[in-house]
């Protein structure tokens, strides 16, 4: 008969995993047996397999009736290691309730007795929940420590019905820190290691984490569907706890998706469960949920009643005594508490340096950018102005040098505005500016832009546009020509052969927006294969600097590069060396339809006897200007700084501004600040900046005091076209 017990023992311990029902009613006909013939030591076994199965079922009573007649016995025959086994349910009831210091006791004083016996079994079970613990203290190191020695503990009995359980709960602690591929690959083992060992109640828990997984990743409608096959699982085995744990991830979800109606339904699920078997370790998760849900629909009444049983809830479960517990057995060492705080301190300390540094680099930079802006582009003015007011006034084949001249300068400006783009782009300064645009009218004019400088070096520019293109797409005109233009004239540059050819087309099609292939191919010398990852580095120059034909700043494909990825794009290259090289992108670009119905004029404005008042501190600056406005028949009075301008301005009205920025005395910034909050004659007069500093317009304090900005060296043509808009 004893035999027999202990056989029906066992197999009431094996059915925990798949039937919990056919457990308990086993386990009771073995304590009747146990009792009937007087074995002392099996009615003790049997009360404790009891008191476990009545705590995995959510019967806290039963279990912690029967676990106290176990710890009864078995200390009357001295066998501490039954003792031990009945401790270890009573913690698992203790835990999940409002007396988590209790529990805590019960489960340090198995574990060292099963540590006493080198019990792996136990070793594993009481590790796996140690770790639970850490997990509710936030203590992920030492959670990750407990469950690791759970699995060890279980590798070492080759149990993988103990290993998967304890790599199911590691998962959990990847996803906490982030780590979400690694919590991906230990629950995929859980769940292999689950269905072999027919484990059912253990594999509705692996589902349970492997949905946990998908949510992180934001697939939700997966991870729905597995939530729910956990739940039916967990319903079918009667394990509540799961159950509880289930209805709240689940609820959870709902609330990210958005559906709060769906996430408080099944919260209310979850409570009702949890209240019926008082579990609290899942509670005040659930109260914390609602609270959250109630703050984000403005619901302040609930939102604080939640809010107030949660940390009621929070306070009942971590009191002074759990605290004991916790420091008399190392699960919150507090000197440790106390060395992770100083260093975070530290750490945060060194991320506050790590950003001031960061902040007075870019500070320095954009004085830098600036300063150098200003430098260079106020003598460029005087140059480019002359040149094209002589080109103006002389036929070029009179004055052969002209031409030349015009393209020195023009070949300068495009490598100071390469110089500047860049350290804009790197300071994270631009931004896109979306307009209406004819995407093939745009390709169009950067064919023709181009093809003089293919036609002078022999070679076929080539422009294949697609015939499907909308009309119009959003786009940012002037970025996207630097971009194509870009390559395009770096095509041309290596290729003294053959052809470059521009071509576009739609490779994915919706009724709103259209996805673009952009490809720009030569048949130039191409590049070498160790050099592919180089060439979009900032300054890269694929051959040495004196042997090189090619001139440049190095900085066109990293501008493009950069630009590439503001349009949503990434830029990628395909080359053989001696052969040519293929540049290509796509980007998505949103269909539009604009009205239509601009009025064009162009007549001539009449500027005649229009007032200008003229801000400039560069004499030679100040007197082509004169000179350009004056030939458009406008009256213009010239001062040297801003204090000199706040002055005249208060004396006469102008029809319009033209204000420098950097100048001596008063800054054009604080000039026209001046003059558009006081009493003054011209505070309703269009004010421009003139300036040669490219970074003015990124000056958000006095943004909205302009009119507009024009950028030194002037164009002669933009600067006609605002001023006619303005007079």
């Amino acid at each position: 008969m004893y035999s027999k017990i202990t056989f029906i023992l066992e197999e009431a311990y094996t059915a925990r995993i798949n039937n919990l029902k056919k457990s308990i009613e086993l386990g009771e006909k073995a304590l009747s047996l146990a009792k009937e013939h007087g074995f002392s030591d099996l009615q003790a076994k049997a009360c404790s397999h009891l008191s476990l199965f009545n705590m995995i079922n959510g019967n806290n009573d039963l279990c912690i009736e029967y676990a106290n007649t176990s710890i009864d016995i078995y200390t009357s025959l001295n066998d501490d290691k039954g003792v031990a086994d009945a401790k270890y349910a009573i913690s698992g009831v203790m835990y999940k309730t409002n007396n988590y210091h209790l529990g805590l006791v019960y489960l340090i004083d198995a574990l060292n007795v099963y540590k006493k016996y080198s019990d792996y079994h136990n070793i594993s079970r009481c590790e796996k929940t140690l770790g639970t613990i850490y997990e509710y203290f936030e203590d992920n190191e030492k959670a990750v420590e407990s469950y690791e020695n759970a699995i060890a503990a279980a590798k070492k009995i080759k149990d993988i019905k103990l290993e998967s359980n304890a790599l199911n709960n590691l998962s959990s602690v990847y996803i906490k820190k982030g780590d979400v591929a690694k919590a991906d690959n230990l629950i995929e083992t859980s769940l292999k290691m689950k269905i072999k060992a027919d484990d059912v109640r253990g594999l509705a828990f692996a589902i349970y984490g492997k949905a946990k997984v998908l949510a992180a990743n934001k697939k939700f409608k997966e991870a729905e569907k597995l939530y729910v096959q956990s739940i039916e699982i967990h319903r079918k085995m009667g394990e509540k706890m799961g159950l509880s744990m289930a209805y709240h991830k689940l609820s959870k979800l709902y609330f990210e998706t958005n559906e709060n109606e769906l996430a408080k339904r099944t919260l209310e699920v979850a409570l009702e469960l949890i209240d019926l078997h008082n579990i609290s370790l899942i509670r005040f998760k659930c109260y914390y949920l609602l609270y959250t849900i109630y703050k984000t629909e403005n619901d302040n009444e609930k939102s604080l009643k939640y809010l107030e049983l949660y940390l009621k809830e929070k306070e009942s479960v971590v009191n002074t005594e759990t605290l004991k517990v916790v420091d008399k057995y190392d699960i919150l060492v507090k000197m440790k508490t106390m060395e992770r705080e100083a260093e975070l301190q530290r750490e945060r300390a060194e991320i506050i340096e790590r950003n001031n540094r960061a902040e007075e680099a870019a500070r320095v930079r954009q004085e830098f950018l600036s300063t150098m802006s200003h430098e260079i582009r106020t003598p460029l003015n005087a140059i480019t102005t002359i040149i094209n007011m002589l080109s103006e006034e002389q036929n070029i084949k009179d004055n052969p040098l002209l031409e030349p001249l015009k393209f020195s300068s023009n070949h300068l400006m495009m490598i100071i505005n390469d110089i500047l783009d860049f350290t804009k782009l790197d300071l994270g300064k631009v931004e896109l500016d979306f307009t209406d645009n004819n995407l093939t009218e745009l390709l169009n004019k950067i064919y023709q832009t181009y093809y003089p400088s293919a036609e002078e070096k022999g070679i076929e520019l080539i422009c294949e546009i697609d015939d499907n293109f909308s009309e119009y797409y959003k786009i940012d005109n002037t970025k996207f020509i630097q971009v194509i233009g870009n390559l395009v004239n770096n095509a041309i540059k290596f290729t003294d052969l053959g052809s470059v050819r521009i071509k576009s087309e739609i490779i994915k099609s919706t009724n709103l927006t259209d996805e673009i292939l952009f490809e720009v191919t030569d048949t130039g010398e191409g590049i070498e294969s160790h050099k592919l990852d180089q060439i979009f580095d900032s300054f890269s120059q694929i051959k040495n600097i004196r042997t090189r034909k090619a001139g440049g700043t190095g900085l066109g494909l990293a501008i493009v590069k950069n630009l590439v990825q503001l349009f949503g794009g990434e830029i990628r290259v395909e080359s053989k060396y001696g052969k040519g090289s293929k540049f290509s992108f796509s980007i998505e670009l949103e269909k539009s339809n604009p009205n239509i119905s601009k009025v064009t004029n162009e007549e001539n404005i009449d500027f005649t006897n229009k007032k200008v008042l003229l801000a400039e501190d560069n004499m030679i600056n100040a007197m082509i200007a004169k000179k350009l406005l004056s030939k458009w028949g406008m009256e213009v009075e010239h001062v040297c700084n801003g204090k000199e301008a706040v002055l005249a301005s208060g004396r006469k009205a102008y029809d319009l501004i033209l204000m420098d920025i950097h100048m001596p005395e008063m800054d054009g910034f604080e000039a026209t600040k001046y003059i558009r909050t006081s009493n003054n004659l011209n505070r309703d007069t269009p004010v421009f900046s003139l300036t040669a500093d490219v970074s003015a317009k990124d000056n958000y304090d006095y943004q909205g005091l302009f009119s507009g900005f024009l950028l030194k060296p002037l164009e002669v043509d933009k600067l006609y076209q605002v001023l006619s808009s303005y007079v």
